[in-house]
């Protein structure tokens, strides 16, 4: 049978088809794009968007499980046909920010309905709840870094736990397996704490020269998330350090994947490109 993976260009999807496909699975990958898909060879990539769940008949034909990308408007709807064309399982790419019931929060409000929607489909599910996506600062950090040899963050020593989009997919690839656990959610986070300011060291230390942090004040910081898109009170969330210290990978997680996380350094080492 085959596996359906949604969201198959995404930063987590399109390493959730290569390893299905290195698994021997059958995969199907949906995209809107197809002609510029740029897919592993070996996927079959079809046309459809879960924003019009009209589109998907074709892509759900004959398939046993699938990998939910989170678009909350319409899952329901797509959960729904989705069991009428005889999918027994999905797996849905969700958020740690899905645990914490806060809904005003966006994160929250984005993945949380999404979780409902499967719970209440009749299919077997599991919930993968990504943690900071280390994927984040290609947008955030790699231009100046590129340009100035330089970090702009705010809270520049306090340490988080930032996590691999492939641990995430590797996840995602474990919970697709067929006969595997269902009901359950797995939260993803990376495997050790690091600053800010050790981020900036270690990108330094793969490209082979200085790059420099600088800590920003949190009104420039605020003004900056907020002219990237993010809503003002999301920001100003963002604005406060975490308190304590951050949640690294479980060994629930690790047993499952069967390797470690992949580290900061690791992470860089593989998107160097996008720092030069």
């Amino acid at each position: 049978m085959t596996v359906l993976v949604t969201g198959a260009t995404g930063q987590v999807g399109r390493h959730v088809v290569r390893g299905l496909l290195d698994g021997g699975e059958r995969v199907r990958a949906l995209t809107r794009s197809p002609g510029q898909a740029d897919l592993p060879e070996g996927a079959e990539v079809v046309a459809g968007d879960l924003a019009r769940p009209e589109t998907l008949a074709g892509a759900l034909a004959g398939v046993e499980r699938m990998y939910l990308f989170p678009v909350p408007e319409t899952a329901a709807e797509v959960l729904a046909l989705a069991r009428s064309a005889g999918v027994r399982r999905v797996v849905v790419l969700s958020s740690s920010s899905a645990e914490g019931g806060d809904e005003h929060d966006f994160s929250y409000a984005m993945h949380r309905p999404v979780e409902r929607a499967a719970e209440e489909s009749g299919l077997e599910w599991v919930h993968v709840r990504g943690g900071e996506f280390m994927a984040n600062t290609l947008a955030w950090w790699a231009p100046a870094v590129r340009e100035e040899g330089v970090v702009r963050e705010i809270h520049g020593d306090v340490p988080h736990a930032p996590v691999h989009e492939r641990d995430i997919a590797d996840v995602a690839v474990a919970a697709l397996r067929p006969g595997g656990p269902a009901g359950v959610a797995y939260t993803v986070h990376g495997p050790e704490p690091v600053t800010p300011v050790r981020q900036a060291e270690l990108i330094g230390e793969v490209l082979g020269r200085e790059v420099r942090f600088e800590e920003l004040t949190p009104e420039r910081a605020r003004e900056i998330w907020i002219g990237r898109g993010m809503p003002a009170h999301v920001a100003d969330a963002l604005l406060q350090p975490p308190a304590g210290p951050p949640e690294t990978m479980s060994q629930q997680v690790r047993d499952l994947i069967g390797h470690p996380g992949r580290t900061w350094t690791e992470w860089v080492t593989d998107h160097r490109a996008a720092f030069t």
